[in-house]
């Protein structure tokens, strides 16, 4: 991967969907809520629900019935009724709250101009994912969608990055990762990617040292790369 003072030269990127793009917690909530409710549990605030986002639905159903009845006995029963209730209750409200991160749009629409190949890839599963693209406009932008359940193997594994670059027609090295989580940095430096964080996402925050560079603004991505042609 080349850089120099106009920044890191590549032919693609690779994007994160939750905490990166869009903040989905209000639907996230919404649905785990919901299905709290019906399973007779207690509720839990959006930021609780925020803290257990990561590796896709089913670990994020598990997190929250965790929160709410740890070491309860027959769990796996519960997670086995819950995770159908929580499907059917976010398909419902996918989209509804969620909200697009300030400049995203602009942003997307820029690196596509300069000739940037861009993909998306996350750990949600795909009948979620592609609807919630086509709700909030984003779908136009991505030649190429990797999500939680195209694969064998999801992020933090390098396997969704490499094969969305496949796929975009370029390679790991010449690839910008951008994303919000530690699963998203190891998917990144295990591809062999340029790794590129935002701090305002979901889940611990990653330290400035450990990626390529660090954001706080979605705008901030276009001083950082540059097209390799």
């Amino acid at each position: 991967m080349a850089v120099d003072e106009h920044g890191h030269r590549v032919s693609s990127l690779t994007l994160d969907l939750d905490g990166t793009l869009l903040d989905t917690i209000p639907d996230l909530a919404a649905a785990a809520n919901a299905m709290l409710a019906e399973l007779g549990l207690p509720a839990l605030d959006e930021a609780d629900v925020a803290a257990r986002v990561g590796l896709g639905i089913d670990k994020l159903v598990a997190r929250c019935l965790a929160a709410v009845e740890a070491d309860a006995p027959g769990a796996s029963r519960r997670l086995a009724v819950a995770l159908p209730r929580f499907r059917a209750h976010y398909a419902a409200c996918n989209g509804r709250g969620t909200r697009i991160y300030p400049g995203v749009i602009a942003t997307l629409a820029a690196l596509e101009a300069r000739g940037f190949r861009l993909a998306c890839v996350t750990n949600k599963a795909a009948a979620f994912t592609l609807p919630l693209l086509a709700r909030t406009g984003l779908a136009r932008f991505f030649a190429v969608v990797i999500a939680g359940d195209t694969l064998a193997e999801k992020k933090p594994h390098p396997l969704p990055l490499l094969e969305a670059c496949a796929r975009l027609g370029t390679s790991a090295p010449d690839n910008a990762h951008v994303g919000d989580s530690h699963h998203d940095l190891a998917a990144a430096r295990a591809a062999g990617c340029v790794a590129i964080c935002v701090d305002y996402g979901y889940g611990p925050p990653v330290d400035a040292r450990e990626c390529d560079a660090l954001v706080s603004a979605f705008p901030e991505i276009l001083a950082l790369v540059r097209p390799a042609r």
